[in-house]
């Protein structure tokens, strides 16, 4: 099945309903990041909630995600945008448990049962929007229904799932995320938490092939209208050029020390892994930018 989203309002536009499929997208992240079991469950859960997220806005909009709690994890940082462009890592994709009490990957031992989450929104304005919340229970579907009702203030119930095969890749991923608008009547609140309550996990719904309008069904009971559906896929944003103006922000002194001592220099983009070749003429014309910058500001 090819990753992609669909956007529903439900009950005469008083809930509103994301479902996705991201498997290719996670199973690229995890491929590029050779991640273990554990973490690749804790990461894929990340970009499908944030791959959803980013669809709730527009345009050129963006978004950042970072879930930092005190497990052997470490941060788990992503970015989407509205169009369904995703990518994503984790500071220690070794992290691999037996499997909890229920019989599925250990992700909240692996994020940890404390901490936060924050989420920074770039709507094309000055500065970026950040909110926080804290972590309940690390294992993120949880935290993030508890991150939207709380920082958000819209009543959600997020379901995140991943399933890893015994060669580390990624057999299926997916997500929904149901948010209940203001103004909904209680009688159609009471139905939703029903059904939501009554269905089986999401990643059984996955594992059994849902595709996205079978998990919108499930969660409504079937009453949805139709709005919008786009691909996601797995999408890193680096160049060379990025790269270049990020190092011009170190400053030229910097930049003249890795020309005098190291002869050049090599980048790595933590989200795809990608490298990139500075050479001295190159670390040269940086460093031009960067006293130009610097004169400027000592005006």
């Amino acid at each position: 099945m090819q990753d992609y989203l669909i956007k529903t309002t439900a009950f005469e536009q008083q809930v509103r309903v994301y479902a996705a499929i991201t498997t290719d997208m996670v199973n690229e992240a995890v491929r590029r990041h050779q991640a273990y079991p554990t973490a690749s469950a804790a990461l894929g859960r990340a970009m499908t909630v944030s791959t959803m997220m980013g669809a709730m806005m527009s345009g050129d909009d963006k978004l950042t995600v970072k879930v930092e709690g005190d497990g052997p994890l470490g941060p788990v940082i992503v970015d989407s945008t509205a169009e369904g462009n995703t990518r994503g890592y984790v500071h220690n994709p070794r992290v691999h448990f037996e499997l909890n009490r229920f019989g599925k990957l250990d992700v909240a031992r692996a994020v940890g049962h404390s901490g936060h989450i924050a989420v920074a929104k770039d709507l094309g304005m000055k500065e970026t929007f950040t909110s926080h919340s804290p972590i309940v229970s690390g294992e993120l579907g949880e935290d993030f229904t508890y991150y939207f009702t709380t920082s958000e203030q819209v009543p959600s119930s997020v379901g995140l799932g991943v399933l890893v095969d015994t060669d580390h890749s990624v057999l299926t991923a997916g997500g929904f995320i149901v948010q209940v608008l203001p103004g909904t009547e209680e009688a159609v609140i009471d139905h939703v938490e029903k059904h939501i309550e009554a269905a089986p996990p999401i990643s059984k719904l996955i594992e059994r092939g849902y595709n996205p309008e079978r998990i919108v069904e499930t969660v409504t009971g079937g009453d949805y209208q139709f709005l919008e559906k786009m691909p996601v896929q797995f999408e890193c944003s680096c160049s060379k050029e990025r790269i270049g103006r990020a190092m011009v922000g170190l400053g030229s002194e910097e930049i003249k020390s890795m020309i005098t001592e190291d002869h050049g220099a090599e980048t790595e983009c933590h989200f795809c892994h990608a490298k990139y070749q500075f050479n001295v003429e190159d670390l040269m014309q940086l460093k031009q930018e960067a006293l130009s910058q610097e004169n400027y500001k000592g005006r």
